[in-house]
């Protein structure tokens, strides 16, 4: 099978076209390197095709997806706080690009796409965990245009026949997480820090909690959707289904890093959510998703890369 992965230089997309490659699939990567990065493709570059240009650019777009019987959508402006600064950019790339995305499939009769949404599309809501069913709130531009996203993909299901899934992912972290901005994973950013011989910022007083998802469950879900024959309109959660708040985190990170952690506390910021948790019934029975690498391992091994690729003190 052929595969296009939009936003294949970056951290979850990355894995991705690792994991098809070593599958012997068939793999064209859309990225306009604008967050992602080549060198994330560089074991295994020679086995796939990188079209470098964005979702909103029709030749590009047009170019990478030509004979796709698959395409993986990830390609979006994925930080809450840009979205609070950016929002015009944000709606920009994650709703005309995703629209723009799913007229290209169209246009070359790829079978199914399937959508990174987010669980930013929840927004505030107390309840947990997150189930489907519940009515989205989101709170931030960037929960706004994903749920957007989602909108558009059931629409064209329904419309035009075009296979469509849109999953929900849930706080994923790993390896190649790029934690150079103030706008990256948590995790990376507390990582680097560490490494740095910094401290870890805590943006509220550390008691909101996440369903901290490893990479390689994600691309698990992601991949099973491509096929799972009961999966076209739905929309699912992709997590593990516990929750951790981020001070328990760090605690938990400090003999996986062998060192005292002592945080620095700063106010929350604007966009953030209190608590996150997904309830990943439905993707069990559609899918046959199961999350096979616990927080623990996973950040055990996230650790092991940041150390190699990081390593300062």
């Amino acid at each position: 099978m052929r595969y296009l992965v939009t936003g294949g230089a970056g951290f979850i997309g990355s894995h991705i076209v690792e994991e098809l490659l070593r599958r012997d699939e068939s793999v064209a990567v859309l990225d306009d390197l604008s967050t992602g990065h080549e060198h994330n493709l560089a074991d295994f570059r020679a086995e796939c095709e990188l079209v470098r240009g964005s979702i909103c650019d029709p030749a590009a777009l047009l170019k990478a997806s030509r004979g796709a019987d698959y395409i993986i959508h990830l390609a979006a402006r994925t930080s809450v706080p840009r979205s609070v600064e950016e929002p015009l950019d944000t709606n920009y790339v994650n709703v005309e690009g995703t629209l723009r995305v799913l007229q290209a499939a169209r246009e070359v009769g790829a079978r199914r796409v399937v959508f990174a949404a987010s669980s930013a599309a929840y927004g505030e809501s107390p309840a947990l965990p997150k189930v489907e069913s519940m009515t989205p709130a989101p709170i931030s531009p960037y929960g706004v245009s994903k749920f957007t996203g989602e909108l558009y993909a059931q629409a064209f299901f329904r419309v035009y026949g075009l296979e469509t899934v849109s999953l929900r992912y849930f706080n994923v972290f790993g390896p190649r997480q790029d934690p150079g901005s103030a706008y990256s994973g948590v995790l990376s950013r507390f990582m680097l820090a560490i490494l740095e011989g910094g401290v870890p910022v805590v943006f509220g007083n550390g008691e909101q909690s996440r369903d901290f998802t490893y990479v390689e469950n994600v691309v698990d879900a992601t991949l099973c959707a491509c096929e799972a024959p009961d999966a076209p309109g739905k929309v699912m959660n992709v997590g593990t289904g516990g929750r951790i708040t981020l001070n328990r985190i760090l605690q938990v990170l400090g003999p996986i890093c062998q060192r005292p952690i002592h945080p620095q506390y700063e106010l929350a910021r604007t966009g953030d959510i209190m608590d996150s948790q997904a309830d990943i019934t439905l993707a069990r029975q559609l899918l046959g998703f199961v999350p096979r690498v616990e927080l623990e391992e996973g950040l055990l091994r996230t650790w092991d890369w940041f150390r190699k690729n990081y390593q300062k003190i």
